[in-house]
């Protein structure tokens, strides 16, 4: 279990820097990647990286009662999501990806993560910001699974911090489609503008994460312990 853990970690942390370096390149100009169609192309690749972790878990052994978790935290995101999208930035959601993954690891909170996105955005609206979205949630399931190595108990400070982490990588990420799509020069001056813009966004994101995490984090953590336990 322990390696197939590992293994699936190592993969997510590999497409990452790739995506990360790629991006890095769009900065540099008089090179081959300095032209290309980035929104698309970066679009492309998020999706193709979420369809390894899907092909990942398809391959893996699952039980009918860890599918029916997926998806019932999925639902609950998801719902949780439409119901505060009137507040900007305020999502219960990634408190509840991430909670799911601290309990029952990175896989099936990656899974979590991306379903709920999915879901959601077809009562909020689909469009190529979807698989960013998913990828995005998805990973803020994986980090919180690497707060959660070695304890056998719910360290709600780690737990905290992370989730305030999250808030901000969440927009970090999201920004990156928005620049790629809709940023013209992708330069470094235009980076910094589409950064600087969403910051108060972003800190709204981590600090609702936060307050979640310290309001509910240590019901939801014993609750899903006790299910785990019939799994």
């Amino acid at each position: 279990m322990l390696n197939h853990i590992d293994k699936f970690r190592s993969r997510y942390v590999l497409i990452l820097i790739m995506l990360i370096l790629l991006m890095v390149a769009t900065l540099i100009p008089e090179n081959p990647l300095y032209n290309l169609n980035w929104a698309l192309l970066s679009t492309m690749m998020v999706f193709a990286a979420i369809l390894v972790f899907f092909w990942s878990f398809e391959r893996s052994r699952v039980s009918s009662k860890l599918i029916a978790f997926i998806a019932t935290m999925s639902a609950l995101a998801a719902v949780a999501r439409i119901a505060f999208s009137a507040i900007v930035s305020l999502q219960p959601s990634t408190f509840i990806i991430m909670i799911s993954a601290y309990v029952f690891g990175p896989q099936i909170g990656f899974m979590v993560g991306a379903i709920s996105a999915l879901v959601s955005n077809f009562f909020l609206g689909q469009g190529p910001w979807t698989p960013w979205q998913m990828l995005c949630w998805g990973m803020c399931g994986v980090l919180a699974s690497l707060v959660a190595i070695g304890q056998n108990e719910f360290r709600l400070v780690r737990f905290t911090v992370m989730a305030g982490f999250c808030g901000l990588f969440y927009g970090w990420v999201i920004n990156i489609w928005h620049w790629a799509a809709f940023m013209y020069p992708l330069n470094i001056k235009t980076f910094l503008a589409v950064y600087a813009s969403s910051l108060a966004f972003d800190f709204i994101h981590a600090i609702g994460n936060m307050v979640f995490s310290v309001l509910f984090g240590s019901t939801f953590y014993q609750v899903l312990r006790r299910f785990k336990k019939y799994i």
